[in-house]
């Protein structure tokens, strides 16, 4: 193998203490009302500041010492050995022999030269890789770049999947407030129809424009979309007589000016039609997952503007300096993830939920699936070896109040455990006020009473002394004891936005060291791919293809060629 097998973290003596610290905290009783009551300090002991973002860690299952055996453990497991391997390049991908380079991405101009990986100057690339795409977000918020027809762009489709895709659109609706050129964004990824007859509905074809986002232009989602689009442009420009149908000139200058690409296939790009000169590439040590801060992100750079862009890399790059030069001790990045490993092994939490109280940021959820899921979802090590302990959470979750009247019951009275990230920010750019009550106060009332509730819950005699019929005291009784982290911040800013993005990065990476996971190869997307090329000719005409599949597989083709209507 290209690096060390991984300690097993189960053998180290940190986590014979961890085991037995939990031990002695289930027979003593966890209480945080207790532990609130008996600490003073406790709040100012687990809170922490990373950047602009202030962290409240006190409502978790952990005391102060906790937090030791959490340094303890990731000392033993040599994290900081990882981060240093990851940060200079060492290919800790170890299944795709790659290095793990996302941190360069937002590294500062002034590291050119300093990070020279298998003879790639990494800085300098992504730098001048920017510039490009700055150049071009510049043209077309301009008006420099023109559809076919000389007008003004209007609308970018950004057509990928994956990381593609659940990046640029999270980041796109995160910062809608500064989209401040007259342009806005829309993304297809899934291969269902239905997303891009949805997503070119009303569209103007003269003002619109494609970025096809593919590294190895080939993706089968994204080709099929991206040929569907190439046919409703041409259609569209036809019936509105801006081209003739019969032009194949006319339809090849109309792909050129409608469509880029984001990936580094130029032949493919060329064969598609667009001009390879528009075409912005990205590198392999570059995991999907982890590249909305590369040119993946044009779309964003388009609507926003270069200047934005450039913050959103900067609050990156200020997680990824925190994360890499603060002690343990302190470093809540670092704490979050061995935090995550106590509730997932210890507690065997099988989820987490991450609640933004902030409706801009309702696909971020989502986003952490993919980031999080992706990333530690396996039952392998690094070396081949099996897991010796349960790996990755189910992540979710919904912005706001919405959750609350949905889930939340589960979170407050079920019988799972499940630690909540709880986000929100100080201000936001639509203050307003019903009468004399400021709204946005109303709201972060909710976002204060919900880990307070969680974490304190109501007594049996709490809920007599309101007066409550003794046949349904028992319903309305709240153990507490529900731990929650907030994370708060000052506005969501493109700044902010990086912060929280590189926060959830790092901690996936935490974990993953943890667990001994090669946390950025994602071989469990592949089988089902395959297997859908070889399935998809026996639904219509193959016999023999339908044959060879097993029984099940072979009645539900039966019976969608029976009802197919159209």
């Amino acid at each position: 193998m290209a690096i060390n097998p991984p300690i097993d973290a189960t053998t180290t003596p940190a986590w014979v203490a961890l085991q037995k610290h939990y031990d002695e905290l289930q027979a003593e009783g966890i209480s945080l009302k207790k532990w609130f009551a008996e600490d003073s300090d406790r709040v100012k002991e687990l809170s922490f500041d990373a950047g602009d973002l202030h962290f409240d860690l006190s409502k978790n299952l952990i005391k102060p010492e906790t937090l030791q055996l959490f340094v303890h453990l990731a000392k033993e497991v040599k994290l900081d050995e990882r981060i240093k391997a990851m940060y200079s390049g060492v290919h800790i991908n170890n299944t795709e022999d790659r290095a793990v380079l996302h941190t360069a991405l937002r590294r500062p101009v002034e590291d050119e030269g300093k990070y020279i990986v298998d003879g790639q100057d990494t800085v300098k690339d992504v730098r001048e890789t920017l510039d490009k795409i700055y150049a071009f977000a510049d043209d077309v918020r301009s008006g420099k770049w023109t559809g076919v027809t000389g007008r003004k762009i209007e609308t970018v489709v950004n057509i990928g999947i994956g990381g593609s895709d659940l990046g640029p659109v999270m980041a796109y609706e995160a910062l809608k407030p500064y989209a401040d050129a007259g342009i806005s964004a829309r993304y297809i990824s899934n291969i269902d129809p239905n997303d891009l007859a949805e997503k070119t509905k009303g569209l103007d074809p003269e003002t619109t424009l494609f970025i096809i986002v593919s590294k190895t232009f080939t993706t089968l989602e994204t080709l099929t979309n991206a040929r569907e689009a190439r046919t409703w442009l041409l259609e569209e420009l036809a019936a509105n007589g801006a081209i003739s149908d019969n032009d194949e000139a006319q339809k090849a200058e109309a792909i050129k000016k409608h469509f880029v690409a984001v990936s580094t296939n130029l032949e493919k790009v060329a064969e598609f039609g667009i001009d390879p000169a528009n075409a912005f590439g990205f590198w392999n040590w570059v995991g999907g997952r982890y590249s909305v801060d590369s040119a993946v992100g044009t779309s964003l750079a388009v609507v926003f503007g270069p200047a934005r862009f450039e913050e959103f890399l900067h609050g990156f790059h200020e997680i990824d300096e925190y994360f890499a030069n603060t002690p343990f001790e302190k470093n809540v990045v670092v704490l979050l993830g061995m935090l995550n490993v106590w509730y997932r092994n210890f507690f065997k939490a099988a989820s987490h939920a991450v609640l933004p109280y902030d409706q801009y940021l309702h696909r971020f959820p989502a986003y952490l699936q993919q980031l999080t899921m992706e990333s530690n979802g396996k039952s392998v090590r690094w070396d081949g070896t099996p897991v010796t302990t349960e790996t990755g959470e189910i992540f979710w979750g919904e912005p706001g109040t919405n959750g609350q009247h949905a889930f939340y019951q589960l979170i407050h009275q079920g019988t799972q455990l499940i630690p909540a990230d709880f986000i929100a920010f100080v201000n936001t750019p639509n203050p307003t006020k019903d009468g004399d009550q400021d709204v946005h106060e109303l709201f972060l009332g909710n976002y204060f009473a919900q880990t307070k509730a969680l974490a304190f819950g109501k007594t049996a005699d709490e809920v007599r002394a309101e007066g409550t019929p003794e046949e349904i005291v028992p319903a309305r009784v709240f153990t507490g004891n529900r731990p929650t982290t907030s994370i708060f911040g000052v506005a969501l800013t493109p700044f902010a936005l990086g912060e929280l993005i590189a926060l959830y990065e790092h901690i996936t990476f935490v974990e993953g060291t943890v667990w001994g996971l090669d946390s950025y190869d994602q071989w469990g997307v592949e089988l089902g791919k395959q297997l859908a090329k070889q399935i998809t000719p026996a639904i219509s005409k193959d016999d023999e293809a339908l044959a060879a599949q097993d029984a099940s597989t072979q009645s539900l083709i039966e019976f969608y060629r029976k009802n197919r209507e159209f």
